[in-house]
């Protein structure tokens, strides 16, 4: 008779307490910090992330399925010192209080992002900014953000980016802010092109009527349109409403065309980079001066010409001047990052191809995405196009600060193929390399050792190399890259992702979030 093993079941607490321990193997939980730093206005939020493992077995990878604001600060005027940089001191106080209001330990956070935008760019108050966050420097993304960037997060911020997949035709998202308009062309939920614009609503700051700072694009459209401005003057309401209606002429101008209208000077156009066609059909606003399109009443004043300005914008698209379809967004000045999600991967070396021992580690580097097809045939110079394009998106083609490119691979590994890839890396990323800087380059398909060999053996790349592969980037992704773990011989990333108050992608675990605050 076989002899019958009776086992009692599990009792409930160790059932319970094998369910929390796969529960954890197979989501994280976060609580993260979005932090925005602009040249007019600064604020704050915290929210939590919830991670799930993806469904592939074994993988290594986290989606984002859920996400909560917790906290929002109030609207704070980026203070400023007498020398017209930003005051550290006080901004350092601004996110102390703001952590001891919203009951939070700086401890209890896991991860966090900072965006600085217009005059917090500056090298010296970006140093001192950067200072008060070195303490959790492992775990923030610290992001510049120039015009085009800038100009991509707002439209990603503001919800335009994710409505524009659901309607037809093209849309213009206008970012306004305190010292710069914001212009990004939208369809099918890609960024097109953007531009800048020197117009926003803090470029005057009035004392009641005194004008107490004046920005120079503003006395150059003041200028133009025959209006007296100059500091400690008094600024009569007729002289307002005239330098409104110029600056409204000049955006305008740069919305329906690619300069500003006769009478302007050209430089008042900052960047642009959008297409001639096809042309949007319909335009949306964020930013501070878009929070008085609607909410006249209920948004205070800070003594400056952005509720005049959102005024006149309504006048322009009541009469036609401004002649495309108006559709509202779901996030305005509040649009600012929530925080950064992030996982770590681990990439075999057998797969990958380093110079040297001596390259890792690296931290924080911005990845660049090409919008490539490498499906078909691969060409060097489009890949080096592509490469240059999402510099600019990026905003890093000074080549100051090194970066990584990441590319999804598709088709056979065939020499040609890879070459041709090889060669327009080289291309595209040769002011990173003629500055000093490590070549990184990350792929999801098992060709990084192949393609370092081309990069180096047959193109003769000096630069120190990373290639590394098994990886699923994108946009607006930052990495830190370790030393090579041993005897594995393995690679440890940590892959930082800025996030979107909600889903902003296909993919719908990362994104930017970026409400156009003014800057």
């Amino acid at each position: 008779m076989a002899d019958h093993h009776h086992h009692p079941p599990p009792a409930h607490e160790d059932l319970a307490a094998v369910e929390s321990e796969l529960w954890r193997l197979e989501n994280v939980e976060l609580t993260t910090v979005g932090i925005d730093i602009g040249s007019s206005t600064s604020h704050l939020m915290f929210a939590r992330v919830h991670l799930q493992r993806q469904a592939q077995a074994l993988s290594s990878r986290f989606v984002v399925v859920d996400r909560e604001v917790l906290w929002r600060s109030p609207v704070l005027l980026t203070p400023y010192l007498a020398d017209y940089t930003i005051d550290a001191d006080v901004l350092d106080e601004f996110v102390r209080r703001c952590y001891r209001q919203a009951g939070l330990e700086r401890s209890a956070v896991d991860s966090g992002a900072v965006v600085l935008t217009g005059e917090a760019l500056k090298r010296r108050n970006a140093r001192a900014i950067a200072d008060l966050f070195a303490a959790e420097s492992g775990k923030f993304v610290c992001a510049s953000a120039g015009h085009h960037l800038e100009a991509v997060m707002a439209a990603h911020g503001s919800g335009a980016v994710a409505a524009s997949r659901e309607e037809p035709g093209v849309r213009l998202h206008v970012d306004i802010g305190g010292g710069t308009s914001k212009l990004a062309v939208l369809a099918g939920g890609d960024v097109l092109g953007t531009a800048a614009v020197a117009v926003g609503g803090r470029l005057v700051a009035l004392d009641g009527r005194r004008v107490v700072r004046v920005e120079g694009p503003a006395m150059q459209m003041a200028q133009a349109a025959g209006v007296p401005l100059r500091l400690g003057d008094q600024l009569s309401r007729t002289d307002e409403a005239r330098l409104v209606e110029a600056f409204v002429e000049v955006l305008l101008g740069c919305i329906h065309g690619n300069t500003p209208p006769s009478g302007y000077p050209a430089n008042l156009l900052l960047v642009d980079d959008r297409p001639l066609h096809p042309r949007p059909t319909s335009i949306s606003f964020s930013g501070g001066v878009a929070e008085y399109l609607d909410e006249e009443g209920s948004v205070p004043g800070f003594g400056d010409l952005a509720r005049p300005l959102a005024e006149a914008i309504r006048r322009a698209l009541g009469d036609g001047r401004l002649d495309l379809t108006r559709r509202v967004v779901r996030h305005r000045i509040r649009a600012t990052v929530i925080g950064a999600s992030q996982f770590s991967v681990q990439v075999s070396g057998n797969t990958s191809g380093l110079s040297g021992p001596t390259v890792l580690p690296l931290r924080n580097l911005p990845v660049l995405y090409p919008r490539l097809d490498l499906s078909g045939a691969v060409s060097a110079d489009e890949t080096a196009a592509a490469i240059a394009a999402a510099a600019r998106r990026f905003d890093v083609t000074g080549a100051e600060d090194p970066v990584a490119v990441a590319f999804r691979w598709q088709g056979d590994p065939a020499y040609p193929r890879l070459r041709a890839l090889a060669e327009g890396i080289v291309a595209g990323l040769r002011p990173h390399l003629n500055s000093g800087h490590p070549l990184v380059v990350l792929l999801d398909r098992d060709v990084a050792q192949s393609l370092g060999h081309l990069l180096t053996r047959e193109l003769g790349i000096q630069s120190p190399l990373v290639c590394l592969d098994g990886l699923t980037l994108q946009e607006f992704d930052y990495v830190d890259i370790g030393d090579p773990i041993q005897p594995a011989n393995v690679v440890p990333l940590v892959i930082k992702s800025l996030l979107f108050a909600g889903p902003t992608s296909p993919r719908s675990d990362t994104g930017l979030l970026s409400e156009g605050v003014a800057s």
